[in-house]
């Protein structure tokens, strides 16, 4: 249609809210469907966090703000980035966006010029290679292997780089294998990146809180202090603090690139909600300790869904560290027919068939740029899990 931008055409609808619509449409028809699609924790906001908005509500804190966050909330921000990662920034190195999302968007739309290229490890969220496709820039696979643990190698980062190179972008824990980098993990990438003066580094820290098995969370310009002036931080109160709805992203950087989102962000969305603001004041400066309540949680359901998924046929699939989600193999599945005799000749061919047959929602694994797999989101009830595992057995197990 000659109406639509051209640019559109460079982009694809995001797969996860593809997937996690078609769940709730075939839910409605009465289907018994499972739905593990969606990044999203079960867990209500906590209470204080409610309780602030509320007191914003009724104080009349209802009206436009800044347009890139009130200086409570970027004071609140600048505590964070100092406690938690020992990095030091001023109000005006910090950005609030509606959602991570839309903090990558800012930076990435108001730098990028045709012919850019951005280096991503892969398998990788599925909006990354999207958000440079319509800034007109060229998303650049560093593909990283199940062997290693989905953990990018410094070789495969120093392959990818080119004199065109704009951004390295860069997300621990990883959506959608939960991967998490070590610090000695990341100065080995640190390393590579001193070698290029012109790659500045983007790294989503939105799972920063979601890390298991003793690991301690480092972030790039912790880690390599010579990279600070040309580092973007970004994170957000969507995982952790179980406030997907809510709507909340920052990061920090160097002012320059902090002006230009900004700028951009005045003639987009303006300021994020008001009401949300205050909310991300009391999330990042109230009590915390219920993150490490949610952790223990989410390590137990992670230990049911990679132990009953690597008792089904043909999938094989790696413990991860962070985040909440799993994202086994199914190469040994390729190939093979269905009960209802349909051919297994891609993992969107796999998950396809496993919703159709079993009522299970997954997201493909083409979709992150990593096939053949599937990603499953193990945020949800216990109950829910062990259910659809047993189901992703039996389909296995009918497999011809």
């Amino acid at each position: 249609m000659g109406f639509i931008a051209e640019s559109l055409n460079r982009i694809q609808p995001s797969a996860t809210i593809a997937v996690s619509t078609k769940a709730r449409q075939l839910a409605a028809q009465g289907r018994d469907i499972i739905s593990l699609s969606a990044g999203e924790p079960d867990f209500d906001t906590p209470d204080n966090i409610k309780e602030a908005a509320k007191r914003a509500l009724d104080a009349g804190k209802t009206k436009y703000t800044d347009v890139d966050g009130i200086p409570e909330l970027k004071a609140a921000i600048v505590a964070k980035f100092k406690r938690d990662n020992g990095l030091d920034y001023k109000l005006e190195q910090v950005s609030v966006g509606t959602g991570g999302k839309q903090v990558l968007y800012n930076a990435l739309l108001a730098t990028l010029n045709p012919g850019d290229e951005v280096v991503i490890p892969s398998p990788c969220w599925v909006s990354y290679a999207d958000i440079v496709l319509l800034g007109g820039g060229t998303p650049v696979f560093a593909e990283t292997k199940l062997e290693d643990g989905y953990r990018l190698k410094p070789e495969a980062l120093e392959k990818a780089i080119t004199p065109k190179t704009k951004w390295f972008l860069f997300n621990s824990p990883s959506n959608p294998t939960g991967t998490a980098y070590s610090a000695d993990d990341l100065k080995l990438l640190t390393d590579v990146l001193l070698r290029h003066e012109h790659v500045w580094v983007l790294t989503d820290d939105m799972y920063e809180h979601l890390l298991y098995d003793g690991l301690s969370f480092a972030t790039p310009a912790q880690v390599e202090p010579r990279l600070y002036p040309r580092t973007l931080t970004m994170n957000g109160l969507s995982k952790a603090y179980c406030m997907t709805g809510w709507r909340l992203g920052y990061a920090a950087g160097p002012v320059p690139l902090i002006n230009a989102m900004r700028k951009l962000q005045s003639q987009s969305t303006s300021n994020p909600s008001s009401i949300t603001q205050w909310a991300g004041v009391e999330a990042l400066n109230g009590p915390q300790d219920f993150i490490a309540k949610h952790n223990a949680i989410f390590v137990e359901r992670r230990d049911l869904v990679v132990g009953m998924l690597n008792q089904a046929r043909g999938i094989h699939c790696p413990t991860p560290q962070g985040a909440f989600y799993v994202y086994p193999s199914i190469k040994e599945t390729i190939g093979k027919t269905t009960k209802d005799g349909k051919t297994i000749a891609s993992d969107e061919d796999f998950v396809t068939a496993l919703l159709e047959e079993e009522g299970v929602a997954v997201v493909h694994g083409a979709a992150f740029a990593g096939s053949p797999s599937f990603r499953i989101s193990y945020a949800t009830s216990t109950e829910a899990l062990k259910d659809a595992c047993m189901r992703i057995q039996r389909f296995c197990g009918n497999l011809r």
